[in-house]
């Protein structure tokens, strides 16, 4: 096996941020759920990604003070193979995850997590620009509505399928669930 399941900030943090909703969250918590029970059934390393910002004082929930910054209610169990704290968007930057892909020998990596638009399609981009081989699981991130510089309205759904489509082909192979686990398998 040459591939890794990345989870993205998939953190109890982002309940405490004003645009929190749980509309999306069961549909997110079971795609995420079946890639992390893949994952774990094919025997893929999984690299837990945790984000860490801000004042270190227990009233900013990215603060590891908070105790916020642990696993989303709800996400499957497992044991990570790695776990990395980071303090910008990209997974890939000071926390060493590219040094620890590389020493293991993985090529490919499956990117899931939250959120879909900021730290997992940075993620993506940066992987692919340091040339690893990415599978973006859109089904498996999570994001929220968010308003538009002109002040209109932009929803998740249309986050995600923005995201999709400007990582399609060119930093990605955007994939479902069982696709990006077929992948890895191959």
């Amino acid at each position: 096996m040459n591939t890794c399941l990345v989870v993205i900030d998939a953190q109890e943090s982002f309940r405490h941020r004003p645009y929190f909703t749980e509309d999306d969250l069961p549909a997110y918590l079971q795609a995420q759920n079946a890639l992390i029970a893949g994952a774990q059934k094919a025997g893929l390393p999984i690299v837990r990604v945790f984000h860490v910002d801000g004042p270190a004082d227990a009233s900013n929930a990215f603060a590891r003070e908070s105790g916020h910054v642990r696993p989303l209610d709800g996400l499957a169990p497992f044991e990570p193979a790695l776990t990395v704290h980071k303090s910008r968007h990209s997974a890939l930057v000071g926390t060493g995850l590219d040094v620890w892909l590389t020493e293991q020998g993985l090529r490919r990596i499956i990117v899931s997590g939250v959120r879909t638009e900021q730290c997992c399609e940075t993620t993506a981009r940066h992987a692919s620009d340091l040339g690893w081989t990415v599978d973006y699981v859109t089904d498996a991130t999570l994001t929220w509505d968010m308003r538009q510089p002109d002040g209109r309205p932009l929803s998740a759904q249309d986050i995600k399928a923005r995201t999709a489509t400007v990582l399609a082909g060119r930093f990605a192979t955007v994939a479902t669930v069982d696709e990006a686990l077929a992948r890895a398998a191959a």
